[in-house]
């Protein structure tokens, strides 16, 4: 992952307050309207204590739009890969 947000500093958890996090890909789930969308292969920075995953302000953007762009295509189930996606 190439996010200056990751580089650029420690990210400490907002929930346990741990220092010790590791850069890796999470599955992000909507549940909206009684469907599920879900966004594989996120990048983030995920709390190696507690397991709370975070996300870059330029990643939380590209997943609101392709969640967005998967709201006009409801389906009861949608999957989708972040990294084709984006």
């Amino acid at each position: 992952m190439k996010d200056n947000f990751y580089e650029a500093k420690k990210i400490m958890c907002m929930y346990c307050k741990c220092n010790e996090t590791a850069e890796t890909f999470t599955t992000h789930v909507v549940n909206y309207k009684s469907c599920l969308i879900i966004v594989k292969n996120v990048p983030c920075v995920e709390c190696v204590q507690c397991g709370e995953s975070f996300f870059s302000d330029e990643v939380a953007a590209t997943l609101e739009k392709i969640v967005n762009h998967a709201k006009n295509f409801l389906q009861e189930i949608s999957v989708i890969d972040y990294q084709k996606a984006a």
